[in-house]
């Protein structure tokens, strides 16, 4: 862990909260083609990435790069519209350092979204999955390194890193609203390629029913931080069994997020009336 982090993430909020008169208690993480939930957002306040002191610039062209302040529904939010992956040569401390930002600034659970491939033979394109574990097969861990008592143990435990509760409650407005969902596993890979067959043959049989390249360091920094977690995957593609193995572009992805995008919108708005 950078030596210096904790000044990084003190001089970075203090930046943000001077364009701000509100402290939202409930942080959102918008992945691949879900970015558009913060076009919902009333009385907006938008600050670009790269105006924020020591943030990282987006180089995927389908994330924003933009962090948003306001109300949605009855509650505030503030919403990072993009991600940084590991993929795009960014640290792992760079990656989820945004997250820590959103600690610092007041924010007590974060909501977690991300487009994945499917290597559950039940799960479909378009279909919503709550995630209630992770395997991690990522090179690298945001935690390695010194750690800063301030921002959290050495040892955070991962018994229960996805919130129960939430979980629940996810599940109950989805199908509340005919919205097609699961539990599920997600496995995290570095990228950026898609996985061969035979990688996602080993990911189902190791347990996963997700995999993407995303998510997991997020939520182990929010872990060490103390943050309730509440992670969703939007099935992408279809990876199992193999014989539904299609040729996969990043457009395609792009298109079955944002058409599945409303169904999420809806859970998340619901969803945030119960986070006190």
């Amino acid at each position: 862990m950078n030596d210096r982090m904790f000044d990084q993430i003190k001089e970075a909020a203090d930046y943000i909260v001077t364009h701000l008169n509100v402290k939202p208690k409930i942080g959102m993480v918008l992945g691949t083609g879900l970015s558009n939930i913060a076009s919902e957002i009333e009385d907006e306040v938008i600050i670009r990435y790269a105006a924020i002191p020591w943030f990282s610039h987006s180089t995927v062209a389908s994330h924003k790069g933009e962090m948003v302040f306001g109300r949605l529904g009855e509650k505030d939010v503030v919403i990072l519209a993009g991600r940084f992956h590991y993929y795009e040569g960014y640290t792992m401390q760079q990656v989820t350092f945004p997250v820590r930002v959103l600690k610092e600034l007041g924010v007590e659970t974060i909501l977690i979204s991300n487009a994945a491939g499917s290597v559950n033979a039940a799960y479909e394109a378009g279909d919503i999955i709550f995630l209630k574990d992770h395997i991690n097969l990522m090179p690298e861990n945001p935690l390695r390194g010194p750690n800063d008592e301030r921002l959290g143990l050495r040892f955070p435990d991962m018994s229960d890193a996805y919130d129960k509760n939430l979980i629940e409650k996810a599940v109950e407005i989805a199908n509340k609203n005919n919205i097609r969902c699961h539990q599920g596993v997600y496995v995290a890979l570095q990228g950026p390629n898609l996985e061969t067959p035979s990688e996602y043959n080993f990911i189902n049989v190791i347990g996963g029913d997700l995999v993407g390249m995303s998510t997991v360091p997020e939520v182990l920094v929010a872990r060490h931080c103390g943050m309730r977690v509440f992670g969703v995957s939007v099935v992408s593609n279809k990876c199992f069994p193999l014989s539904a193995i299609k040729e996969t572009t990043h457009e395609s992805v792009i298109a079955v997020a944002n058409e599945t995008e409303p169904k999420l919108a809806k859970i998340f708005k619901e969803i945030i009336q119960f986070i006190d």
